[in-house]
């Protein structure tokens, strides 16, 4: 196993948040993680999948040609 493991604070930083959002991941089951003794470790692949997962692509629209944009 090659993939670095990440701590909370580590994986909050990547995702922009607080160290509070990946610990209810870790509590909901929603994401990946590992248990080295009392320790919780999110590996890097794991949080790459979720973001993926989760990532929404836009919608696009062809242009009108003579209507008003709302």
């Amino acid at each position: 196993m090659t993939d670095r493991l990440l701590t909370v604070e580590e994986a909050a930083q990547l995702l922009g948040t607080t160290a509070r959002f990946p610990r209810r991941l870790i509590a909901e089951r929603r994401i990946v993680f590992v248990k080295v003794g009392r320790h919780v470790r999110i590996p890097e692949n794991a949080l790459v999948d979720f973001i993926t997962a989760h990532t929404v692509q836009p919608i696009v629209t062809s242009l009108r040609r003579f209507g008003a944009v709302a």
